[in-house]
């Protein structure tokens, strides 16, 4: 079996994906993780309506949605936090 050269960039690799070719043998997984978040808890905010009008534009924007969205910047301030040394 011949060996296939790794794509030289992202943007090869990505054409090389999308165009269905079986990637497996080329991509290093020997730092892959599996990253267990935990079992999801529910929450409910109280949010003024002109704030979610806000958040949905910016969500339209990027083409997700709103619970996504919050979830992404809710990690983000979390990261941000700890790296701050603000919390343990």
């Amino acid at each position: 079996m011949t060996k296939r050269k790794r794509a030289k960039d992202t943007r090869e690799f990505d054409k090389r994906f999308d165009e269905g070719e079986d990637i497996h043998d080329i991509v290093d997984m020997s730092k892959a993780a599996i990253i267990h978040h935990g079992k999801k808890v529910r929450i409910t905010l109280d949010v003024a309506e002109s704030l979610v009008n806000e958040i949905d534009d910016i969500r339209k924007e990027i083409g997700v949605d709103r619970g996504a969205l919050i979830k992404i910047w809710l990690h983000e301030r979390v990261k941000k936090e700890k790296a701050a040394g603000t919390v343990s």
